[in-house]
């Protein structure tokens, strides 16, 4: 039975139910969106509420993506036992208890405690991940992969752009009075305004976890179908006939690096502009939409993404031309000022929307029974969320926050090779 086959008879079945599963992994992007970027509002909302340096409060980040390195392989094997539904279900589950866990950490205004919050999140999320972005990746031909992949991403940064919106409204109001108060307090006037701060998340918090267990109890419990990977069309069996590990795809393996430097460029032009902003000299009242302008900026890349692709541009030359203008807006943001300079990184959000949508069809191209760890692997990738930002936190302690942003222009350089030519490299049969 051939792949495409297995995967679109259940869901042809299944649009007679009451939700199209389309709708279904819709909804679980727009959660991945939510969770994902209230770390932008988080990194400068952490860093005054538990006194904080920019190293440290990139941690944030660190914490809540480097769950993706340690969990895929993880989940990959937990999907395995459980199938994609309930793998889903039970991930929503995990992300319920990460929420949970920043109330404790609120009250104690303990920042390990809210790192050990995100970890779990990110480890909830890695499963979810590794489930959905497979699944919506092989459901139909693989030219328009990059066309379903840019539905999701909508939904994806629809909710990003309202993430920092939602949670900023509560954590970050009044912030800049506070700022100017805290410098003439004393000790104990300081522990009183930062606790009540600090307890700014509560709530917020304690009603996504409410949200994330009743949409996992509506996923174990929806018409989603299973998909098969583990089986292959008769041309791709007999291609890889030969293989007995993921790592005698070269192309694979090359994209997960991409997929590493893609995520960490992506995660810092949408968590360091709040603060970036600030360094600048602009008002954190005014500063906390900046999140919100690049995740606009990203939907309107999706959106041309669905438009123009496979029909006017393939999916390696979206990536190719992404990739070129992320290293121009990094290098006018080094050498521009002000709101400019803030403007640029923003506009990272068009570079950065149609290389996640790009990067999985051509990474996991012929994988065949391969494509489920194939697909850990590039969740691992994830990871590169953790790393860059800590790299770019460091750079700015030592130089300055703009200079940081130096980080990101090897990074596209490496897309722009993969685009070119590193998702052609052909596979080794050892």
């Amino acid at each position: 039975m051939s792949e495409i086959t297995s995967i679109t008879q259940p869901i042809t079945q299944a649009k007679k139910a009451a939700i199209p599963p389309i709708v279904i992994i819709g909804i679980l992007f727009f959660i991945f969106g939510f969770v994902t970027w209230l770390n932008s509002i988080l990194i400068p909302y952490l860093r005054i509420a538990c006194e904080l340096n920019n190293f440290a409060s990139y941690l944030v980040a660190s914490a809540f993506y480097i769950s993706y390195f340690v969990m895929a392989i993880p989940s990959g094997k937990v999907l395995k036992y459980t199938g994609f539904k309930k793998g889903m279900a039970l991930g929503l589950m995990v992300m319920a208890v990460g929420a949970l866990i920043f109330v404790p950490a609120a009250i104690t205004r303990t920042y390990p405690l809210f790192l050990l919050g995100l970890f779990i999140q990110g480890s909830g999320l890695a499963l979810l991940q590794t489930a959905s972005n497979p699944y919506i990746t092989v459901v139909g031909p693989p030219e328009s992969a990059a066309t379903r992949m840019s539905f999701m991403g909508i939904c994806n940064k629809v909710a990003g752009a309202i993430a920092p919106l939602a949670l900023g409204a509560v954590a970050l109001k009044g912030i800049d009075e506070l700022k100017v108060k805290l410098l003439t307090m004393n000790v104990g006037d300081k522990k009183v305004a930062l606790d009540d701060l600090a307890s700014k998340v509560i709530v917020p918090y304690l009603i996504m976890m409410c949200v994330l267990i009743l949409l996992g109890v509506l996923i174990w419990f929806s018409t989603l179908p299973e998909i098969d990977t583990e089986h292959e069309d008769e041309e791709l069996a007999l291609a890889n006939s030969s293989k007995t590990s993921v790592f005698q795809f070269p192309h694979l393996l090359l994209g997960v690096l991409a997929m590493f430097l893609y995520v960490g460029v992506e995660v810092m032009a949408g968590d360091t502009i709040i603060s970036y902003g600030a360094s600048q000299g602009i008002a954190l009242s005014t500063a906390k939409f900046f999140s919100t302008i690049t995740l606009i900026c990203m939907i309107i890349g999706y959106i041309a993404g669905i438009a123009c692709i496979p029909r006017f541009i393939s999916q390696s030359n979206a990536l190719k031309y992404s990739a070129l203008s992320g290293v121009m807006f990094a290098l006018c943001a080094i050498f521009t000022h002000g709101y400019l300079s803030v403007l640029f990184i923003a506009l990272m959000g068009l570079s950065n929307s149609l290389m996640w949508p790009a990067l999985w069809p051509l990474a996991l191209a012929g994988l065949g029974r391969f494509t489920k760890i194939g697909s850990s692997l590039l969740i691992m990738g994830i990871a590169g969320g953790a790393i860059l930002p800590l790299l770019y936190g460091g750079m700015a302690d030592a130089f300055s926050p703009q200079q940081g942003y130096w980080v990101m222009v090897p990074a596209y350089l490496f897309i722009w090779y993969y685009a070119v030519k590193g998702h052609s490299v052909k596979s080794k049969s050892l």
